[in-house]
């Protein structure tokens, strides 16, 4: 299998390249304008293949490519690829654009290509491995931030989406009511609650973005059960009064504590077995959609 990366800036460095070069039965070409990051990575992992311009990928005849550049430049690069029949995978989110990402959704189905978008946190095993439950729950998710005061949609689609997507991913049901409360000052975000109610869930997102240091900390409570899952890492089961702390593997990796390596090998799985991202799409679609509806409650 042949795979372009595009764009090879921090997060394809720290959470992508160090999984996906370590696969076996693909051809890599890394694509990025900055000769000296080209350069530098494609010499770390013995990569071969390096272009400037993804028109260059295109003229490859890759199968898929992992999009890593800034969120400005997705939706550009995307149509390109989609139109040429290239599978996709994008970090989130697709676009700060509503309008943009459904555009892309419907291009990509439209296309018959598959598309999907790096919501690790479905992957990483603390959260993946907390049961279903038909009983009403209470899920509680903060993810703060040590002075990461930005613009309000900058930060509900770059960051605040995490929280979205993992709430709905673990309520397992549709959101009927939501409510916002923020702290923004000079159109900057500074503290923000939301709160999602369905049928037998109650899933609250809480984000600090000036806190005393950076976390993520998710509460998942069903009826005489409770489970607290620290930083992706460490979870205490609390039942019938005791506590029991469940950790992780000291063998595993922190990309696949953090669900990097789950979500990368699905996207190479649903490529080389031909399966659809139909639904992953509408999923995706949903989330952005939720972001949005905050965004407008916001401002």
């Amino acid at each position: 299998m042949k795979i372009g990366i595009i764009g090879l800036g921090k997060i394809a460095e720290k959470a992508y390249l160090p999984v996906i070069t370590a696969m076996k039965g693909i051809e890599l070409i890394f694509v990025t304008r900055n000769n000296d990051r080209l350069n530098f990575l494609a010499d770390k992992y013995r990569v071969s293949h390096r272009l400037n311009h993804v028109d260059e990928l295109i003229a490859q005849n890759v199968d898929a490519a992992f999009v890593h550049t800034a969120t400005e430049a997705h939706v550009s690069i995307i149509e390109k690829l989609l139109k040429n029949k290239i599978h996709v995978y994008v970090d989130k989110p697709i676009s700060y654009s509503i309008e943009e990402t459904r555009k892309i959704i419907q291009l990509a189905k439209d296309q018959n290509v598959k598309l999907m978008v790096g919501f690790n946190r479905r992957y990483a095993p603390m959260y993946k491995d907390l049961p279903e439950s038909k009983d009403s729950k209470i899920i509680i998710m903060q993810k703060n931030r040590m002075n990461k005061i930005k613009e309000v949609r900058e930060v509900i689609y770059d960051d605040f989406i995490h929280i979205v997507d993992t709430l709905r991913y673990l309520s397992r049901g549709d959101i009927d009511h939501f409510d916002v409360d923020t702290v923004v000052q000079n159109g900057k975000l500074h503290q923000l609650v939301v709160k999602f109610k369905g049928k037998n869930f109650t899933s609250i997102g809480i984000m600090n973005r000036d806190h005393g240091i950076n976390e993520e900390i998710l509460e998942y409570i069903v009826p005489k059960k409770k489970w607290i899952v620290k930083n992706l890492v460490d979870t205490i089961q609390s039942e019938n009064g005791e506590e029991k702390m469940i950790k992780s593997n000291d063998w595993d990796s922190t990309l696949y504590r953090r669900g990097f390596v789950g979500v990368i090998e699905d996207f190479i799985k649903i490529v080389s077995k031909d399966l659809s991202t139909i639904n992953l799409m509408n999923d995706a679609l949903e989330t952005h959609e939720w972001c949005e509806k905050i965004i407008e409650r916001i401002i």
